[in-house]
């Protein structure tokens, strides 16, 4: 099976139309983080309106606030009001707000699993741990659809810690073959980058990234705030939890990347020439 054909996340991506503002009230978020004000959690947000929609939607750009442009849900928004607590509005049942909120963050957990598990399994290099990868996707899928009681149940980072052994081991596969590809090709062979060994976690703040070869790069949870990676090809490339705010991808090859999400796309700086994966969509504001 060819899984690269199909990279169908739809549901994985936020639907702020089926959603009764849970981002709004549930998480805390503060003006650093590029948000309009300091807020805990449970607090609405000033600008939710009584329909949970955003009264200053329209000039979230114009006004800097980043973490509202970026933010995205993997969807777990829609789930938790539509499934999970069938169309009942926190506002309706206020005596249940506080576990739906805290549904919520856990939805929020599972649905990016769901999201890097769905990646995983569409990777060819990745085919002799797919039933793995099938395994833990048909679990956490199960996990989503509990009720509000059971959900709070969960333990979150036992299956987050499961999950992330065979995405790693999915990463070790994936760049494997994104070096050896690159190894192999005419135009490695014909010009003289310089190699880089890169850490987890490493610290590449405002790094001029150019003329470094990041194919099959271990870019995890990498500090690629204002980097430059104009015309890199990140082909294989794995950016789990890579903070790419402000990084420069114009005319970057990001389509091969793994475990990139919206989140992060959304966040950095692109142009009309930067490669996306398919299951992404090239930010509004970027020019």
């Amino acid at each position: 099976m060819d899984t690269t054909e199909n990279d169908n996340r739809a549901h994985l991506k936020a639907d702020c139309a089926q959603c009764f503002g849970l981002c709004c009230v549930a998480l805390n978020f503060s003006v650093s983080e590029g948000f309009p004000m300091d807020k805990a959690a449970g607090q609405p947000c000033k600008y939710l309106q009584s329909d949970c929609r955003c009264s200053i939607h329209e000039s979230l750009h114009q006004r800097g606030l980043k973490g509202c442009i970026s933010f995205d849900c993997f969807g777990a928004g829609q789930k938790v009001s539509q499934i999970t607590y069938r169309g009942m509005d926190w506002k309706v049942i206020p005596e249940q707000a506080d576990t739906m909120f805290k549904v919520f963050l856990i939805m929020l957990q599972l649905h990016e699993l769901l999201w890097h598990l769905t990646d995983a399994l569409r990777q060819p290099a990745a085919a002799s741990i797919q039933r793995e990868l099938q395994a833990l996707l048909d679990q956490t899928e199960q996990y989503t659809l509990l009720r509000p009681e059971e959900m709070v149940q969960i333990n979150t980072m036992e299956h987050r810690e499961k999950v992330d052994v065979v995405l790693l081991q999915t990463s070790e596969l994936v760049r494997a073959e994104a070096r050896r590809k690159h190894k192999q090709s005419p135009k490695q062979r014909s010009q003289a980058t310089r190699q880089k060994r890169i850490g987890r976690g490493a610290d590449l703040v405002a790094t001029d990234l150019r003329k470094v070869e990041l194919q099959g790069a271990y870019l995890r949870g990498a500090l690629l705030i204002a980097a430059n990676l104009e015309d890199v090809d990140l082909s294989g490339a794995d950016l789990i939890g890579a903070d790419l705010r402000d990084a420069n991808l114009a005319g970057a090859d990001l389509s091969q990347s793994l475990f990139l999400t919206q989140f992060q796309i959304s966040s950095a700086r692109g142009n009309a020439d930067t490669r996306l994966p398919e299951a992404l969509n090239r930010p509004a504001h970027w020019k």
